[in-house]
């Protein structure tokens, strides 16, 4: 799994992970429990992971669907 997208933003994540799952691509999401140790504050973003040989995919229709600017920097 590779990283995609890491975020605070709640709506943001739910959507591109709803995006990638209709289009039958894996998704999971890393660090979504460490809300519980932070509180619930938003502080520690979540990573939404998608499988190695899906991100170029997975990065093509996120930038279709007018997300592109939120992808992880390092693997733009």
């Amino acid at each position: 799994m590779e990283e995609l997208l890491r975020t605070n933003d709640l709506v943001l994540i739910s959507f591109a992970e709803s995006l990638l799952r209709e289009a039958g691509i894996e998704t999971w999401i890393a660090d979504q429990n460490m809300s519980i140790v932070e509180g619930s504050l938003g502080i520690l973003p979540r990573r939404l992971m998608v499988p190695a040989d899906r991100i170029e995919a997975a990065r093509k229709l996120l930038d279709e669907a007018g997300i592109g600017a939120e992808l992880s920097k390092d693997r733009k």
